[in-house]
């Protein structure tokens, strides 16, 4: 299973959602003239639409929840890498004056490194979407069709169906960190799909940051990095 491929999708469908909202949005776009070309354009256009109505069910932006800056800021795996790390940096070098591990952020790592972390990333992002409960039998039925549709692979939605069907467990999610730097990844991967204006998904995101280890002046700078 491409991990990181399935969770770069999701960021990106979730930076397209936020901009764009709910409503599809038709565009002029000249077609490649190659056969070839133009239908990878087309199934890639597709796919994405797809995968932005299953990010939308997922999220539960049906209900009124709210996409804001968070999502447009975090819209890739390097982006998280990135902001994760070099916030991490600073703050560590307020403490004590170390640096963080150039080799220990997601955008360093390689091969099945970088598919682990993937992994614990999109565990985090898919406990989050389901922290404030929305994910009823029904909702999950829709899911599961929606990514279906995506040809996934059936590791890949049996994966994600999986998670989304265990009980929420905070404890679980911040053991996939192994280390400071890979706490930091977690809590934006996390922070993505929550909703600070819900209670249940903040009080959520609070418990992960305790769980996670993470000073509160680690957090608030976190925060002031991709706040909305």
């Amino acid at each position: 299973m491409d991990t990181k491929g399935l969770l770069d999708l999701f960021l990106q469908s979730g930076q397209e959602l936020a901009s764009k909202g709910k409503g599809l949005v038709d565009e002029n776009i000249t077609l490649p003239e190659d056969a070839g070309q133009r239908d990878a354009m087309i199934f890639g256009a597709k796919k994405g639409a797809l995968a932005t109505g299953a990010l939308a069910m997922l999220l539960g932006t049906q209900s009124g929840r709210k996409l804001t800056g968070t999502t447009l800021k975090l819209g890739s795996l390097a982006a998280i890498g990135g902001i994760a790390y070099q916030t991490y940096q600073k703050w560590q070098a307020q403490q004590d004056g170390g640096a963080s591990d150039p080799d220990n952020h997601v955008d360093a790592l390689s091969g099945a490194d970088l598919n682990k972390r993937s992994h614990v990333l999109l565990r985090a992002m898919v406990a989050s979407a389901k922290a404030d409960g929305h994910i009823d039998e029904q909702e999950l039925e829709k899911i599961n069709e929606q990514l279906k549709q995506l040809n996934l692979g059936a590791r890949a939605s049996e994966f994600l169906t999986n998670e989304l069907i265990q009980p929420l467990n905070v404890q679980d999610i911040a053991a996939g960190a192994d280390s400071p730097e890979a706490a930091a990844e977690i809590y934006l991967a996390s922070r993505f799909v929550i909703d600070v204006d819900n209670e249940p998904e903040r009080e959520y995101l609070d418990q992960l940051a305790q769980a996670l280890d993470l000073a509160p002046e680690l957090v608030k700078q976190l925060e002031d990095q991709v706040g909305a």
